[in-house]
């Protein structure tokens, strides 16, 4: 029996694991937006920190945390929910208690981790590990779904009919129905992949176009506030599609507000890491960008 794309859809959800991110694509741009921003004694400290890497710059690394997963099973399972916080439906106050038991969420896991890397007591393999952690946090926690509801998790379990002229992934095409150019698969993952990859450029060409519109003008603030922001475009900007179908039109109206977010994580990423890299050795310095 051939199978509808909304069959797919669910089958989708049944057999995958909750999504981690930007694509790889998005990912990339955050970073290299965000390291065009940093000042030569910051870069400086980058490529020294990044040695050995196979690409030594932010870009080369901001997939590493989502790798994990098949690099180091056990180590991606213990780190997995710090690429998230999940907020009750309608209420996008960070409430530590209630959103981040335990630390094991995106906010605190940026905290931590930025505030490791501004250590000059802790060894450079551990503060190298900190700067890929954050470059890829950063740039999740400006995914709307990675700060989405509570109930779905995060859009991963409202499944969608997605019909577009986009051509599917290796995983994807399992689900993929030629006939009627449509894709099985759920909210987080449309915003994960399919929002961007509708440009049609390559990361750095993408990058590219974004950067000749400037730095983006936003506030700074606070990893909290990156999360409520992104919350608060879920519930204020018709994120969620009625009878859970969707189509090319769909990811043009979407993608300004997509672009919007990458830039905005490439600006509060390198006020981040600023500090941190381009810091006396004697002190820390300060870590929350403000």
């Amino acid at each position: 029996m051939r199978r509808t794309p909304l069959v797919s859809a669910f089958l989708l959800a049944a057999l995958t694991s909750p999504a981690y991110g930007w694509s790889e694509q998005g990912h990339r741009m955050v970073a290299e937006l965000a390291q065009r921003q940093l000042s030569p004694e910051a870069n400086a400290e980058v490529a020294r920190l990044l040695e050995g890497e196979r690409e030594p710059t932010l870009a080369g690394v901001s997939a590493w945390a989502d790798q994990l997963r098949a690099t180091d099973p056990e180590e991606g399972r213990r780190t997995a929910a710090w690429h998230y916080i999940n907020f009750p439906e309608g209420d996008c106050s960070y409430d530590a208690a209630r959103d981040c038991p335990g630390g094991d969420c995106i906010v605190e896991a940026i905290e931590r981790q930025a505030e490791l890397l501004a250590d000059r007591t802790q060894p450079d393999a551990e503060r190298a590990r900190a700067l890929k952690f954050v470059v890829h946090f950063v740039g999740d926690v400006h995914q709307p779904m990675h700060a989405g509801r509570r109930d779905d998790r995060g859009g991963n379990d409202y499944q969608i009919s997605l019909r577009t002229e986009l051509r599917p992934d290796a995983y994807g095409r399992y689900f993929y129905d030629a006939e009627t150019r449509t894709q099985g698969t759920n909210l987080h993952a449309v915003w994960d992949r399919y929002v961007l990859l509708s440009r049609g450029l390559g990361w750095a060409e993408y990058a590219d176009a974004l950067a000749a519109e400037g730095v983006a003008d936003v506030p700074r603030a606070t990893p909290a506030a990156w999360a409520e922001q992104s919350c608060a475009l879920i519930r204020d900007e018709g994120l969620y599609p009625d009878g859970h179908r969707m189509n090319d039109a769909d990811l043009e109206r979407l993608r300004p507000l997509a672009e919007a977010q990458v830039r905005a994580a490439a600006v509060r990423l390198a006020a981040v890491l600023e500090p941190a890299l381009a810091g006396s050795a004697e002190g820390r310095g300060d870590v929350t960008p403000h």
